[in-house]
């Protein structure tokens, strides 16, 4: 944790994100598990190594950090939980680049719920940015949403838990910053692998999508969010909002790449907005003292 406070807010943020990139190809490359299997093996490793980086840093303090997080880590675990299990289910039933561009709208509940809940001021820079992001959202979103099925529709509309479970999570954190948060990731992991668990049925998978679970739950979740949650602690929400459409830049770059999930031209052009947006807000941005 000392490691990790070292590196600035928004860079560990920044990283966090591109780890939350390679989600998308990660469940699409899955071969036979179900959607609820993939929710659930995912979610115990991810619990099992926040489990592992708590016992790390707090030792015989383990349970007592659950304790200090108290009801906001609580609300934050839980809520968080939520997302994920939206998470995988709007990657199971639509596309990679539809559901990270989606994700990408807690851009706007970050601005918002920082605003209302932490009076957070939205700087010139950073409200631009914010317009120019989402602008370039709304051109993939106009033109890729296409309705194909019932299924890709309700895939579609159960993404958006997702920006909204984590913008009340960079809330909580934003608002309790000397309260270590870490915990709500295990208390997150454990409530969405529990829901697995009473839907799946089975849990049985083959070693392939076994390793793919693992690989999600500990690099691409685990190490993704840990670095996000500590990073939020110094980073304004509407700035860690911006960082985050990283996320959603590469994640349809990565499906183009390894899987094949061509995006259209609109796509193309909306990421390099996006892209522009955050480069915009990250260096024109009047920096905070951390």
């Amino acid at each position: 944790m000392t490691l990790l406070n070292k590196i600035p807010g928004t860079i560990l943020v920044l990283l966090g994100a591109l780890c939350l990139s390679f989600g998308g190809i990660i469940v699409k490359s899955f071969e036979g598990a179900n959607l609820w299997q993939i929710l659930f093996w995912r979610q115990i490793f991810f619990t099992i190594i926040v489990g592992l980086y708590l016992l790390i840093v707090f030792k015989k303090n383990f349970f007592k950090s659950f304790h200090a997080s108290g009801l906001p880590g609580l609300i934050a675990g839980i809520s968080l939980g939520i997302g994920f299990s939206a998470y995988v289910f709007a990657m199971y039933h639509t596309t990679v680049a539809n559901t990270l561009f989606i994700i990408s709208t807690e851009t706007i509940f970050l601005a918002l719920f920082g605003y209302i809940f932490l009076k957070e001021k939205i700087n010139f820079v950073t409200l631009i940015s914010i317009f120019m992001g989402m602008s370039g959202v709304f051109l993939i979103i106009g033109s890729s949403l296409s309705i194909q099925s019932s299924s890709q529709f309700f895939g579609n509309i159960v993404a958006f838990i997702m920006p909204i479970s984590f913008a009340v999570l960079i809330v909580i954190v934003r608002k309790y910053p000397k309260v270590d948060m870490v915990p709500s990731q295990f208390i997150a992991g454990a409530f969405a692998a529990l829901i697995g668990y009473l839907v799946a049925g089975k849990l049985s998978i083959s070693s392939h999508d076994l390793f793919l679970g693992f690989l999600a739950g500990t690099f691409q979740i685990g190490f993704g969010f840990i670095m996000i949650t500590i990073g939020s602690q110094t980073t304004p929400a509407a700035v860690v909002g911006i960082l985050m459409l990283t996320e959603a830049v590469f994640g349809p770059l990565w499906a183009w790449l390894f899987i094949n999930e061509i995006p259209p031209t609109s796509v193309i052009i909306g990421g390099c907005i996006i892209i522009s947006a955050i480069l915009f807000e990250f260096f024109l941005s009047p920096k905070k003292k951390e």
